[in-house]
This record gives structure tokens, C-alpha cells and sequence, in this order.
């Protein structure tokens, strides 16, 4: 039994005051000419379809087209969940008429663990859900964090549960030791949105959600699938994939990993306004891709940002590599004036917070005529 697994499709994503309805709709087709070519028993989506609860309309439209195109057009059983972007309301609507062409999409947790059966192989869906929402749907006051919870819905499946066929959970989790990026929710404050990896220990494979690398965690039955695409430039280097799971009756699986490539990809550049403006650089370089630019030039800079643009329309962010370094270097107003600094020491500070050059003991010199001249014109020495 083959299926893939994909996760964090985030419709309607803002980033940087862009929204990605455009590159997302060129990925999720290149996911469904995928689809067409792989012939999979199933796709399994592990929660995070939208980015809000109230997605844009034009979101709403492309998943109701890509799920079609799958479900329908191709023919392809969906197993789905809601992760913590989602609303489990809105996307639970229809689910009972769905699953008549195997759509089957669980929005909102329930009290019954029955899995969908599809090939030989069970898959057991876990919406997301808050603690507080699974301690009174199973009426078990100890569930307190993410961690019980999860225990406890895992217990319940086991309670009947074939440990001899192969068993998938589909769900949407931070796994304790993860890596994150920045664009990606946190669950909860703390430690207590955390799930142990064990807790899956029962099931043959996990498809997870909500991390947005495949290389989140590394483990030999728990998987994320990461999202399609860059949402973050904490994201740049991370790859984006898609698993394609083959899975055997004893519950051992082969796996494969199919990149998705974007039209526009979101990466880092560094260097001096000039060089970047210099057509022997940028003609090497795709100039349309989504950009963060770190400049290395001291100084003023008149309008960096819209001539880096003339170029490269998509610059999202700008930064200097001097104000990072003043950031480092930043000291309080109050604590310089307890300092009792000269006026040339106030300057070597400012220098050395504005440049990353020494302050010699020529240009030490220089400063201190230059000051001294000053204070004698005002009359102050």
C-alpha cells in the first residue's frame, strides 16, 4: 500500500505583507501532477491547511480545487486533520457526506477511535486539540498538558487497536526535542505543549504536522513531512519535500523523499550595495525570488532598499550588518552617563558601535584636536 504524506499547506499565508496564494497554488499543482504519477492508495495531510482560522476566499477556493483534483478528478482516498491554525469547526462541515468518495477529514476531535481503513493499513486521525478540550471529552481529570492528552487518545485507540496490521497516526504535534522556525505557532507557553516521541510507540509509522523541515526530528517510525513551501527566512535552508510511504503488511515501510520546486524561492543574500547592484552578480542569480539582504556597507546609504528593488522586486527584508553589530554593542543612555565619559571616549564608543573598524591612535589624535578646537570655540574650555 503506497500513500503520501504531506503536511502545513498554511493557505493564505501572509509573509512580509505577501500573500503566497500564487506560489502555493504552483506547488500544490506540481503535488498533484505528483499524485497523477505516483497513483497512490492514499494522501494523508497532517493538519495546518490554512493559516487561520478565517481564511481569505481565494484560499478557501484553492483547497476546495486542489482537494478536488485529487479526490475527484483523480480518484486519490484523502485522510486529513486540523492542526492549530485551523478552525475544527469550519473544516468539519461535510465531512459525513465526504467520506462517501473518501474524503475522509476529521475536524474536531470525537470519543471514538475508529480507524479508516483503506488497503490493509489503519489509519487513526488526532485532530489538533487542546488539553482542556480532550480532559473533557475523555472526562479524565489528569490531563493537564499536550503530553497527557496524547497519552490518553493513544490509549484509547489501543484499547482496540490490531497491533498485527499495520497501524498509521495522522496528527498534529510538537515532538519533544523538534526543531523549530519562526514561523510556526507555538502551542502553548513552556514545556507543556510538548509530546514525547515514545508516545508512538504503537503505530507503524507517524505523519505528523506542524514542523515545518522533514528533518524536524529524526526517527525511525515518526515523521513530519514539513510544509511546501519557505514560510520563514529562519526556513531558508531547510528542504521541502513530500514522503511517499510503501507500506508492507507486516507494518515496515519503504520511503522516498520528492522535492517540490518553487517558482520563487525565499533565500539570504549578503554583500555591499554596489556588488549587489553589479549585473556580473545578479545575472547569475534568480532576481526574482522572495529575499532577505544583509548589506555590509558602513556609512549612510541613500535609499538602499527601493534601488536593491529596481532589481530585485521581491527584497522583503533589509538589514544592515553594522546595526546588527550596534545591537550587540547597545548600551543604555543611563549607564553611559554613569560612566562619566569623556566626550573623545563617547566617540571611540559611537565609532566602534557604528563601524567595525579600530579606532587607532591616529584617528585618536585627529578627534581629540578636533574636539578640543570645538570646546574652545563654544567657550566651554
Amino acid at each position: 500500500m503506497k500513500f503520501i504524506h504531506t503536511a502545513d499547506w498554511h493557505l493564505g499565508k501572509l509573509v512580509h505583507g505577501m500573500y503566497m496564494t500564487g506560489d502555493q497554488r504552483e506547488i500544490l499543482n506540481q503535488f498533484v501532477e505528483l499524485i497523477s504519477i505516483e497513483k497512490p492508495d492514499a494522501v494523508v495531510i497532517a493538519g495546518d491547511l490554512y493559516d487561520r482560522s478565517v481564511p481569505p476566499t481565494d484560499a478557501v477556493e484553492l483547497l476546495d480545487e486542489i482537494l478536488y483534483k485529487i479526490n475527484v478528478e483523480l480518484k486519490t482516498p484523502i485522510v486529513a486533520v486540523t492542526g492549530n491554525h485551523d478552525s475544527a469547526e469550519r473544516l468539519s462541515f461535510g465531512t459525513n457526506w465526504y467520506q462517501q468518495s473518501q474524503l475522509y477529514l476529521t475536524g474536531k476531535l470525537v470519543n471514538s477511535f475508529h480507524p479508516v481503513r483503506i488497503e490493509g493499513v489503519n489509519f487513526y486521525l488526532v485532530p489538533y486539540a487542546e488539553p482542556g478540550v480532550v480532559r473533557h471529552l475523555l472526562q479524565d481529570e489528569t490531563i493537564h498538558s499536550h503530553q497527557d492528552a496524547m497519552k490518553a487518545i493513544v490509549g484509547k485507540i489501543e484499547e482496540n487497536m490490531n497491533p498485527n496490521e499495520p497501524n498509521v497516526l495522522v496528527g498534529h504535534a510538537f515532538v519533544l526535542g523538534g526543531q523549530t522556525s519562526d514561523s510556526e505557532r507555538a502551542l502553548s507557553v513552556g514545556g507543556s505543549g510538548c509530546v514525547s516521541v515514545d508516545v508512538f510507540n504503537p503505530f507503524s509509522y507517524t505523519a505528523l504536522g506542524h514542523l515545518h523541515s522533514p528533518d524536524a526530528i529524526k526517527h525511525d517510525k515518526v515523521y513530519y513531512s514539513g510544509s511546501l513551501l519557505k514560510y520563514s527566512f529562519s526556513e531558508a535552508k531547510q528542504r521541502k519535500s513530500v514522503q511517499i510511504v510503501e507500506m508492507k503488511e507486516n507494518g515496515s515501510f519503504d520511503i522516498r523523499y520528492h522535492t517540490l520546486k518553487p517558482k520563487q524561492d525565499m533565500r539570504e543574500m549578503e554583500g555591499y550595495l554596489e556588488e549587489l547592484l553589479d549585473p556580473k552578480y545578479y545575472e547569475k542569480e534568480n532576481i526574482q525570488d522572495y529575499l532577505k539582504v544583509t548589506l555590509l556597507d558602513e556609512g549612510s546609504l541613500i535609499d538602499p532598499i527601493n534601488k536593491l528593488r529596481q532589481i530585485y522586486p521581491n527584497v522583503m527584508h533589509l538589514e544592515r550588518k553594522m546595526a546588527l553589530t550596534d545591537l550587540r554593542k547597545k548600551q543604555t543612555v543611563s549607564s553611559i552617563r554613569n560612566d562619566k565619559k569623556t566626550e573623545l571616549e563617547l566617540f571611540e564608543q559611537f565609532y566602534n558601535d557604528m563601524t567595525e573598524t579600530n579606532f587607532t591612535d591616529e584617528k585618536r589624535e585627529i578627534m581629540a584636536k578636533v574636539i578640543q578646537d570645538v570646546l574652545q570655540e563654544e567657550g566651554i574650555k
